[in-house]
């Protein structure tokens, strides 16, 4: 007697659905569709994809992914995926994977096989190098720049000579170091704040790094926030080739400054903390 034949599991698939990063009506039918046929949803926050489900009437399964869970969440959700589930990832706004959790996810899909669908959809860094009148024929997107001031201004001093224009995404609190730090390390160049793009008070602030970082000074800076930097001359890209020493000599003998202010000078040009440039400084003398 013959044995029924098993049932094969559908294959599951991953798919990474962009979502409105501040109006609602941006997103796509194809993502509303995909996110109503979902078995589960995996987001940065339960709370705001809420509001975003409900605000189109979809219940579903939710389940946290972000980046303090995603070593353990990553293989559980692959074995739901091995299982035949449809998973839609999605971020707190845009597109997941971009400067959002989901690398992780997406990598071991592959690893084991599972397909992994991208939706397109709205992304701050599109949206803001479009209308910032910055040239869009080629530019280099880095995310958020490192926290700390150090490593902020190696990543800048590596950026120094970089003829593309640059795009950041950058916290209100830390705008206005951010800037000081670009105009020091870049010099002055032509920039763009594109904040709270898509949403009620969406705001574009052009002009130069020095009169965006004066704007920053007087005001208190608030809502997510793009910055695009033109490109420039680099006016420190080859000072970063001369010996330390002899850079501080060159910025006391240029600017009229004592010892310990050129040494600091030089330090946030070639992005070292002060301690470092002064070992540096030791070493170079010996």
């Amino acid at each position: 007697m013959r044995k029924p034949a098993q049932k094969e599991t559908p294959p599951g698939r991953l798919y990474l659905v962009a979502t409105p990063i501040g109006n609602l009506e941006d997103i796509t039918l194809r993502a509303l569709r995909v996110l109503k046929e979902a078995d589960l949803v995996a987001c940065e926050d339960t709370r705001q994809t809420q509001k975003l489900l409900s605000h189109y009437g979809l219940r579903k399964r939710l389940v946290s992914y972000h980046e303090h869970n995603e070593l353990t969440r990553a293989p559980e959700l692959v074995i739901e995926l091995e299982q035949g589930a449809q998973v839609a990832l999605v971020s707190d706004a845009g597109t997941p994977v971009i400067s959002d959790p989901g690398h992780r996810l997406v990598t071991l899909c592959l690893r084991h096989h599972i397909p992994v669908v991208p939706l397109p959809g709205p992304s701050a860094l599109v949206a803001a190098l479009a209308a910032s009148g910055m040239t869009t024929e080629e530019f280099l997107f880095t995310g958020f720049l490192p926290s700390r001031a150090g490593d902020r201004r190696k990543a800048l001093t590596a950026l120094a000579a970089e003829p593309r224009t640059l795009v950041f995404y950058e916290a209100p609190h830390r705008i206005e170091e951010t800037l000081k730090d670009a105009l020091e390390i870049l010099g002055e160049r032509p920039a763009v704040i594109a904040r709270e793009v898509t949403k009620l008070h969406e705001e574009f602030l052009r002009g130069t790094l020095q009169e965006l970082l004066e704007r920053m000074r007087r005001t208190t800076p608030r809502g997510e926030m793009t910055l695009l930097i033109g490109a420039g001359a680099a006016p420190h890209a080859a000072a970063a080739q001369v010996p330390l020493r002899e850079r501080v000599e060159q910025i006391m003998q240029a600017e009229k400054v004592d010892h310990k202010a050129a040494l600091k000078q030089a330090a946030r040009e070639r992005g070292l903390a002060k301690r470092e440039a002064y070992k540096q400084l030791l070493m170079d003398r010996g």
